[in-house]
């Protein structure tokens, strides 16, 4: 079973959160009070935000977190990437070496690329404005077309 962590679940929580707010800055407890969260927890989830700018933190007594770009051009994909890595279903990703013992031996190694492609695709199509609903973007447009293997 693929699984997304719980702080890339967290992300995109206090993500569509940020949306839905119309504060210009808004706090980590802030966000903690209106997700629900624990207040580390959405501190060290913005933190990691910050790192992959998707979100900006601003010092001071007036500052803050903001997203740095509208949630309908945050991908799925980008979240998914600031927190777990890679997007891969295998330990062999994109030709890689090294993640499998057997690796040598392996009737399907690199055959995995067309999958883990059209996989990170589709997470890429996704945006936290599809997820969020409401009035943070238009509801999800998924099909099963992006599962269609990469040529």
């Amino acid at each position: 079973m693929l699984k997304l962590s719980r702080l890339t679940d967290y992300a995109v929580v206090v993500l569509s959160r940020m949306g839905r707010d119309n504060a210009p800055l808004q706090s980590a407890p802030g966000i903690a009070a209106r997700t629900g969260l624990a207040e580390p927890t959405v501190a060290k989830v913005l933190k990691i935000l910050a790192q992959s700018e998707i979100v900006e933190g601003l010092r001071g007594a007036r500052g803050g977190y903001r997203l740095t770009r509208p949630l309908s051009s945050i991908t799925l994909a980008e979240v998914i990437v600031a927190f777990d890595g890679p997007i891969a279903l295998t330990a062999c990703v994109d030709g890689g070496t090294g993640g499998c013992e057997s690796e040598h031996l392996c009737p399907v190694r690199g055959r995995w690329d067309p999958v883990n492609h059209a996989i990170r695709e589709a997470l890429a199509g996704i945006s936290v404005a599809d997820l969020a609903g409401g009035n943070c973007g238009a509801s999800l447009p998924f099909t099963t077309d992006h599962f269609v293997a990469a040529e």
